[in-house]
């Protein structure tokens, strides 16, 4: 699938990622994919799917694919494994990312490039919730990789966060003892919105007891910049190729949600980092929705909606 489709176009797929959706009794077309039932299923989704429980609300939050590469070296993307005493998703490999913070929506965070204004306009929502995402995919990239998409000014980038100072504001960011305008204005940092690229929108199902409303971006590890060691939410990290972490996926070796597969399955059409970059994305809001059919409980993802899992 080229690069620059946007998201919810239906075609070809990149080699070696083909469908593994099977059509079942929902909307024609739509995907679907068996989830198991019986004893398997919790008797909250049964009772969400049967409308005798209403669906929690979905927290916003934001995500960011780091990926890396150059003539040498093969694309390859960040992932970290959630530490199994997680709440939601323990065990799995995902993208960094995590929920808005109240603080996200401060209107004095030093700001460069592309304006509050023009990321309302990009993710189709209100100025201060696009200024709140955009905030937190930055710093939750910074607090969950220590990758800081920074710098002094608009034309320049943080080289290396690597030092004792400054893990200690990352974990001051952690533990909220330290607003991310706080740690910008103490650095004489203005955030580099022009750094990341708008990928996606995935919504958790309304059976689920933790649900996000997840808008998914694209960002290159800037130059000098390394990723930290494992701590905090995540117990093992890793760079790898989309396309391999894709078929750890299948044969066993990697749990992971189906919006993280489905972000590799984009990033293995991308043959370098500046095609992902370059990429045109049209954000298109996906919703799972899980039904019971013949007694198993299946996703249905909606009908138009590339989804090669």
């Amino acid at each position: 699938m080229p690069a620059n489709l946007p998201q919810g176009q239906r075609g070809a797929r990149p080699p070696g990622t083909e469908a593994l959706t099977v059509d079942l009794s929902g909307p024609p077309g739509a995907a679907a994919r068996h989830l198991g039932g019986g004893d398997a299923v919790s008797a909250r989704v049964r009772d969400v799917i049967a409308g005798r429980v209403d669906p929690v609300p979905a927290r916003d939050a934001a995500t960011v694919m780091l990926v890396r590469g150059n003539d040498e070296n093969p694309l390859e993307v960040y992932l970290l494994r959630r530490a199994p005493s997680m709440p939601f998703a323990p065990g799995a490999y995902v993208f960094p990312g995590g929920s808005v913070d109240e603080r996200d929506t401060d209107h004095t965070i030093r700001w460069a490039g592309p304006p509050p204004g023009e990321w309302a306009r990009r993710l189709d929502v209100a100025e201060p919730l696009a200024r709140a995402l955009v905030c937190a995919a930055v710093r939750e990239t910074f607090e969950e990789s220590g990758v800081l998409l920074a710098g002094p000014s608009g034309g320049e980038v943080v080289a290396d966060t690597r030092g004792d100072d400054w893990e200690v504001d990352r974990r001051a960011l952690v533990d909220h003892s330290l607003a991310f305008s706080e740690f910008l204005d103490r650095r004489g940092l203005v955030l580099r919105s022009d750094l990341l690229r708008e990928w996606s929108q995935w919504i958790t199902p309304e059976v689920e007891p933790r649900r996000f409303d997840t808008r998914f971006f694209a960002a290159l590890l800037p130059q000098g910049q390394q990723t930290r060691d494992v701590g905090g939410e995540a117990d093992r990290v890793a760079w790898m190729r989309p396309e391999e972490a894709v078929r750890a996926w299948r044969a066993g070796g990697l749990a992971m949600l189906p919006p993280t597969v489905a972000g590799l399955n984009d990033l293995a059409a991308c043959a370098t980092p500046q095609s992902v970059l370059a990429a045109k994305r049209r954000i298109v809001p996906i919703l799972p929705e899980l039904r019971e059919v013949d007694g198993r409980i299946t996703l249905i993802v909606p009908d138009g909606i590339d989804y090669p899992l």
